[in-house]
């Protein structure tokens, strides 16, 4: 049980550095509370699981005879490290500020915040990459911990770290607060990558050990 809290909590973790990435959903969560207040935001997450389980669905579907093959574990698991790694060393690079991701709203258009939530999901490149390597990787490991249990407790902590940043991100700005500063946002995006870096240095490891 223990390990299962455990492993969720790390999957809140890696999820928070995934989301935190400037990209076209924040840039629609911003633009999309300026202009409708913070109601938004649920609605555009929303849009987002739903993206996510019908791609892990497609994922279970096509390749669930691949769990348990050791030869998967090691080149999903390899992956999944040097994604965590290059989106750690992504974020710490990042040069994206608040002001300029609340300058885009053209994302935003013509959309209902459900299906702006799906559209910058699934016509983002990284989301894909993501699954295919972090998050297929995170599956496996939450399989051979606890079975069902163990990919229930990744998803919950997953999308629990979706919901949260982008609710605080859509609170803030909806609310015009200036608690949410450039300078903020620059720490927890650093502390972030760097975590999301030691987390893929790690998997690397663990997952030579296969060999």
């Amino acid at each position: 049980m223990l390990e299962i809290i455990l492993f969720t909590a790390t999957s809140f973790a890696v999820g928070l550095s995934g989301a935190m990435v400037p990209g076209p959903m924040l840039t629609v969560t911003i633009s999309d509370s300026l202009k409708k207040g913070f109601v938004a935001e649920p609605l555009i997450v929303l849009g987002h699981f739903l993206a996510e389980l019908t791609l892990i669905l497609i994922i279970f579907a096509g390749l669930g005879w691949l769990i348990g093959s050791s030869s998967a574990v090691f080149v999903i698991g390899t992956l999944g490290g040097f994604m965590m790694v290059i989106l750690g060393y992504r974020i710490l690079s990042s040069s994206n500020s608040l002001k300029e991701l609340k300058s885009d709203k053209e994302l935003s258009k013509g959309y209902g915040s459900v299906l702006s939530g799906i559209l910058t999901s699934i016509f983002n490149p990284f989301f894909f990459i993501w699954w295919a390597t972090i998050g297929w990787a995170f599956m496996f490991k939450g399989l051979e911990l606890a079975g069902i249990f163990g990919v229930i407790g990744f998803l919950a902590g997953h999308w629990a770290s979706d919901l949260s940043w982008f609710s605080m991100v859509s609170f803030f700005t909806s609310h015009g607060s200036r608690i949410m500063t450039n300078k903020h946002y620059k720490i927890m995006m650093n502390a972030s990558g760097i975590f999301l870096m030691i987390l893929g240095i790690y998997f690397l490891l663990n997952t030579q050990k296969i060999v």
